[in-house]
């Protein structure tokens, strides 16, 4: 009975939590389809373990096997493998910590509130179908990443065993061996940088999110909202990217530090003077690089975008606050006629910038365009309460951070400028430039 009236009393509330609830046949279906057949599903115990049993097999026990009893020690000079240590560790690595915090977010949060699908039911009907077109393109654009990487690892292996790279018959018969080797070393390699990325794209699909809700924020802005509602919708949308950065922040860390670790790894073995670097040599490194490097940009490109795409949002509301303020100021008590029928000639041609809008493509939106907003909230809303609004979004900026620091250009910058002179002093110790 109790139930019933507390269901009584809030029914939005639990339509809202009826609708965070999965089910078999909700928008997450598909999704969890692939998850299943890529083997990273843990919805169960049963398929939880199968994940574990493919993940140990896939990214450790394959691997290992490949480096330590199938490389051929003694072929010839196209045959050898002097760089398969870097390259099977590089994508292990990447691929346990994928794996590892996936894990942890879908047994922590669900897939639905992992995905923000239980907060879809307070935006609005543009968000909610812009954020699930762009849902129903993420695997789509998981394997635009991974089918070409995996077709140049594809046709190296082939080439590798086809030509003699090993004879250890294992299955006694040695095209039989060779085969199921072959076969067991690109499942391994496709498992694991499909792990991978598929944590890069959720990312970025969940920043996406936050892009759309932003854009849709920026419509307060074009009619008559009141201060205190517009306050309240950017305060909740700080709570979801402080929520995005909690839960990815470790992640982007341990990424970034491990791939350019990575690279330096395999920089300094291709640049010693006894290094032997050609095609047949360190095509399976340079791939695995470009994995690695393609997955990270990923990451720090959306992080980046969603922070630029925030901050945005004091730009826009200043321009509304000169706007507004501009239109409601009494021309007739501080300017006479003549003055202002000379201005309107100086300036006529450039006051709507609609010559401009023809020229402007995608780089403008709702949220960073040059556009003269109506003033619609000079007659509402005072002068004192939009200063009060602005000065909040100046010292109130909003963004993915890492542990306190914001991830936005200038943090690129930085990053790209270590990563410069760590290169620059690593190639001054193996090849002598200074």
């Amino acid at each position: 009975m109790a139930d019933e009236k507390a269901a009584l009393l809030n029914p939005g509330k639990n339509r809202a939590f009826a609708r965070s609830v999965s089910h078999a046949q909700d928008e997450l279906q598909g999704f969890r389809t692939w998850l299943k057949w890529l083997c990273v599903d843990q919805s169960n115990p049963w398929t939880a373990a199968l994940s574990w049993f493919v993940f140990v097999g896939f990214a450790i026990i394959v691997p290992a096997l490949s480096h330590f009893v199938l490389a051929c020690a003694d072929c010839d000079s196209l045959h050898n493998r002097p760089y398969d240590a870097v390259a099977q560790l590089s994508l292990s690595g990447v691929a346990a910590l994928s794996f590892v915090c996936l894990s942890g977010f879908v047994r922590k949060y669900g897939l639905r509130r992992f995905l923000f699908f239980d907060k879809l039911c307070d935006e609005s009907e543009t968000v909610r179908k812009g954020y699930t077109k762009q849902f129903n393109r993420s695997m789509k654009l998981l394997f635009i990443f991974v089918l070409p990487c995996f077709a140049a690892e594809s046709a190296y292996k082939i080439w590798w065993y086809s030509s003699g790279g090993t004879r250890i018959p294992f299955l006694g018969n040695v095209i039989v061996s060779n085969t199921v080797a072959c076969i067991l070393e690109l499942c391994s390699w496709f498992y694991r940088t499909v792990v991978f990325f598929l944590v890069c794209v959720l990312f970025r699909l969940i920043c996406y999110l936050q892009i759309l809700r932003l854009q849709d924020f920026a419509q307060v802005f074009q009619v008559d909202s009141d201060v205190e509602s517009v306050l309240r919708e950017h305060l909740r949308i700080r709570r979801h990217l402080r929520i995005i950065s909690h839960r990815y922040r470790s992640f982007i860390l341990l990424a970034l530090i491990f791939i350019t670790a990575s690279q330096f790894a395999s920089l300094l073995m291709t640049t010693r003077s006894s290094a032997d670097v050609n095609i047949y040599h360190t095509g399976e490194l340079a791939v695995c690089s470009l994995s690695l490097l393609a997955g990270l940009l990923i990451l720090l490109r959306s992080a980046t975008r969603i922070t630029h795409k925030a901050q945005a949002v004091t730009c826009l509301a200043a321009k509304w606050h000169v706007c507004a303020t501009i239109d409601s100021f009494d021309t007739a008590e501080t300017e006479t006629p003549v003055a202002r029928v000379s201005d309107e000639q100086i300036f006529t041609a450039s006051s709507d910038g609609s010559s401009d809008l023809d020229d402007v493509g995608d780089e403008e939106d709702e949220l960073d365009n040059s556009k003269f907003l109506p003033a619609y909230a000079f007659s509402t809303i005072s002068f004192q309460k939009r200063q009060a609004l602005v000065t909040y979004f100046e010292n109130n900026r909003a963004g993915i951070t890492i542990y306190g620091f914001m991830l936005d250009r200038t943090s690129l910058h930085t990053i790209f400028g270590i990563e410069l002179s760590l290169v620059l002093w690593l190639l001054g110790k193996t090849v002598g430039i200074s």
